[in-house]
């Protein structure tokens, strides 16, 4: 029992020594979160308490949002009495205390871009130092104006349909909240019909009228201001297309109605202005042939084409009558 006792009793008692001792580097940085505006300086406060000797080392990185402490990327070092600036922060970096041999290694970062959000780690190195992990974070957020936000729309814009409305801005730290007005002096919306969600930007409009077309505008804000943009809705009725379509059709037809009763009375016109042919009985044509006489002709061309022409008794006698009555 006294063995299981005197492990924990001097295990207690070194790390007691160790400390008054001042063999422990301690690291002090604020635990709320630090927000400064674009185009600041961001003062970004680290003390320390440490025995500060020939192997001081003072180092500041960054890490960006959501990405593992392991990942960071260096701000400056100060070692061997020296500050050595690196990184694509060196130009705005420095320190508030320089040497920062005085417990206090406060880093000052100027003219602050929005790529400066994230977490700066503050760490003291001291060896023989050795008790604590030196090290301490701080949060740094950069506030940033919403930009111009981009507005759009989909689904269907006729009568009873839906449709959605959406907003966003490419920047902006805090992340922006998004309002939609309807412009213009119209009836409020049944209920449920106008439903937006502020953190998505999106408006959905269900059951629409043709009182919702018209302007709608889209404010995006945070703490640093503001911008909006604005998107003209125009609600069709689909009874209204069918209507038009009808009485189109119907117009077509009595047009070509019109223009075939057009022709028509133009060609019974036409036909009224030409000349009638008459024939009267006591007319006779020169080129005229006697009854009989055509029918005997037939027949002779007839045989001709087979036979050699003969004069025949009967058409002899045909004639010579002919020609007696002629001269009685």
């Amino acid at each position: 029992m006294a063995r299981v006792l005197a492990g924990p009793f001097f295990c207690g008692a070194l790390l007691g020594f160790l400390n008054l001792s001042g063999l422990a580097v301690e690291v002090t940085v604020p635990t709320e979160p630090l927000s400064r505006p674009l185009g600041g300086t961001a003062e970004l406060s680290c003390t320390y308490s440490t025995s500060v000797g020939d192997n001081f080392a003072l180092e500041w990185s960054f890490v960006q949002p959501g990405k593992p402490i392991s990942t960071s990327l260096p701000i400056l070092y100060f070692t061997n009495g020296h500050l050595y600036p690196t990184g694509s922060k060196a130009e705005r970096a420095s320190l508030l205390h320089n040497p920062p041999t005085g417990g206090v290694a406060t880093l000052k970062l100027a003219d602050l871009h929005p790529s400066d959000t994230g977490t700066y780690l503050c760490q003291v190195n001291n060896p023989p130092d050795f008790y604590t992990s030196g090290m301490g974070l701080i949060n740094l957020t950069v506030l940033v104006a919403p930009s111009n936000p981009l507005c759009s729309q989909s689904g269907s814009t006729s009568v009873g349909g839906s449709a959605a409305l959406r907003c966003s801005s490419s920047e902006g730290a805090p992340k922006p909240v998004y309002n939609w007005v309807h412009l213009g002096s119209f009836p409020t919306p049944p209920p449920g019909s106008m439903v937006q969600d502020e953190v998505s930007g999106q408006l959905i409009l269900t059951n629409l009228s043709l009182t919702s077309s018209g302007t709608y505008r889209c404010v995006a804000s945070n703490q640093m201001g503001s911008a909006s943009c604005e998107l003209t809705l125009s609600v069709t009725d689909s009874s209204e297309g069918r209507v038009a379509g009808t009485l189109i059709g119907v117009l077509l037809g009595v047009l070509l109605l019109s223009v075939a009763a057009f022709c028509l009375i133009r060609f019974q016109k036409e036909r009224k202005k030409e000349p009638k042919e008459t024939y009267r009985g006591s007319d006779l044509r020169e080129d005229a042939t006697a009854p009989g006489i055509f029918e005997q002709a037939s027949r002779r061309a007839g045989y001709s084409k087979g036979l050699p022409e003969r004069s025949s008794p009967a058409s002899t006698m045909a004639t010579t009558k002919s020609k007696l009555s002629m001269v009685v």
